[in-house]
Formats: C-alpha cells, sequence, structure tokens
C-alpha cells in the first residue's frame, strides 16, 4: 500500500510542476487577440447550431 501511496504522490507532483511550467509560458492576450477569439468562437458556435437546426428540420419533415 505504501508503494501505491508514494506512485500517487509522484503523479501528483509531477502534475503540479507541469500546471507551474505551462502557466509561466502562457500569457494574457492582447485586446485585440481576444476579439478574434470572441469573433471565431461566435461563428463556430452559430455555425454548429445552423448544422443542428437544419438536421432537425429534415428529420421532422421527412419522419
Amino acid at each position: 500500500m505504501d508503494e501505491h501511496n508514494t506512485s500517487m504522490f509522484t503523479r501528483i507532483k509531477s502534475f503540479a510542476k507541469e500546471c507551474r511550467r505551462v502557466l509561466k509560458v502562457t500569457k494574457k492576450p492582447s485586446k485585440e487577440e481576444f476579439k478574434t477569439i470572441v469573433k471565431v468562437s461566435g461563428l463556430g458556435i452559430m455555425i454548429i447550431g445552423l448544422v443542428g437546426f437544419i438536421i432537425n428540420m429534415g428529420k421532422q419533415l421527412l419522419f
């Protein structure tokens, strides 16, 4: 059982170290980058919604 706890502790420690490394590399996006991300995300959500709507309407018309 002790070996399992040591292994789990090592995995958690490794995960925390990896998280710290990622957070050091990341940066806050500029205002322009943020606007672009919001526009692209919104457009993707609208496209997925439209495809779902078309599939749903096609299903209702056919069945």
